[in-house]
């Protein structure tokens, strides 16, 4: 099944405000609590679609990745979780965790609920080539993370008592007031820290290197972060680990360049296969083709390939093309017999540059390009 476009899931416009953002979540999150419909799991998913969908358009920069790209500048399904958003490791604590203060007191556990530790975020670059670029690509890469050490025990933090929360109560001109904040001990865990094996630190992780596989999706781009749920830091006493987040970089190709889904190159010819035309073979991503080159062809026409570029970032179907820039060498050492030959041409007018007014400008070849 199809993800459902964010500003469908929160039914709002693509124009709405961040206010407009957060309370048309808060309506969602409302109409579809759990607490508000015990055991309907339709209303639990719909419940978790809408905090997937305010998790990315509450943040400025997903919000503006996502209006560029779709789902798919949010990344598509990897080794050890899902990219982007909550994905498929999504559970209620997560939701609760970060946007409980939406919910309020109204439902039970809203803002009651103890804390989930979360282990912290990694960040690492994966250089692609075209290929890998067009055609997706798996990468094993090897990561140093923080790791709950062996052994390692926890017991009930001794000053909220397992609740992750502090209690006070201040006596006021108004009466008791009541007011609740999260436990500085074990900082909303509920834990601390028993037995701690050597090596690890007081939170019980120790730094480990472990090997990761990254699915990356077809038509990855330069610059864009893919999120691998579930592989960044762990947790301290079991929590839910932090995510891998993967930053793609283009490698720079030696004799095809990107832009957009379009590539280019620029094809050589001699001059006598400009004047008798010629056949070709050249690079494009993947193999090899045979393009013609007609007679008479001037230096700078350009041969356009379609579907020869990239595919498509937000999964529309369909690629860019390939753009063949021709250029005529004009060669910088004849010999006795060449200097002859084209001194008599010369002379007799037979290779003067003589244009029919049909010949296409700069401009209008920048415009073929994109007709």
């Amino acid at each position: 099944m199809s993800k459902r476009d964010y500003y469908e899931v929160l039914e709002i416009s693509k124009s709405a405000s961040a206010d407009e953002i957060k309370k048309a979540y808060r309506k969602m999150a409302i109409k579809y609590h759990p607490d508000k419909n015990p055991g309907d799991k339709n209303a639990e998913e719909k419940f978790k679609e809408a905090a997937e969908a305010y998790e990315v358009l509450s943040d400025s920069n997903k919000k503006a990745r996502y209006d560029q790209y779709g789902h798919a500048g949010m990344g598509g399904a990897a080794g050890g979780g899902g990219f982007g958003g909550f994905g498929g490791g999504m559970n209620m604590e997560d939701i609760f965790s970060q946007f409980g203060d939406i919910f309020g007191g109204g439902f039970g556990g809203g803002g009651q609920r103890q804390q989930q530790s979360r282990g912290s975020n990694l960040r690492v670059r994966i250089k692609l080539n075209l290929e890998e670029m067009i055609s997706g690509t798996q990468k094993t890469i090897k990561v140093k993370k923080m790791k709950l050490a062996q052994g390692v025990t926890s017991k009930t933090c001794p000053t909220c008592h397992g609740s992750g929360v502090q209690v006070k109560v201040m006596n006021t001109m108004f009466g008791q007031m009541q007011t609740q904040t999260t436990c500085g001990t074990c900082q909303g865990v509920g834990k601390v820290a028993d037995k701690i094996p050597s090596g690890a630190n007081a939170q019980g992780l120790i730094k480990e290197e472990e090997e990761i596989t990254i699915n990356i999706p077809a038509g990855a781009r330069d610059g864009i972060q893919l999120n691998v749920r579930g592989k960044g830091n762990d947790a301290p006493l079991g929590g839910t680990p932090g995510d891998l987040l993967v930053v793609v970089e283009e490698e720079v190709d030696k004799t095809i360049k990107r832009e957009g889904d379009n590539l280019h190159q620029e094809l050589y010819i001699s001059f006598a296969e400009a004047a008798l035309g010629t056949t070709k073979e050249i690079n494009v991503v993947g193999g090899k083709v045979k393009i013609k080159v007609d007679e008479g062809t001037q230096s700078g026409k350009i041969l356009r390939l379609a579907g020869k570029g990239l595919p498509n970032i937000e999964g529309y179907g369909g690629k860019g093309d390939m753009f063949v820039h021709i250029n005529v060498w004009t060669p910088q050492k004849l010999t006795k017999e060449q200097k002859e030959f084209f001194k008599s041409q010369m002379e007799n007018g037979d290779m003067n540059a003589e244009p029919t007014g049909k010949e296409k400008t700069f401009f209008d070849k920048v415009k073929d390009m994109f007709n």
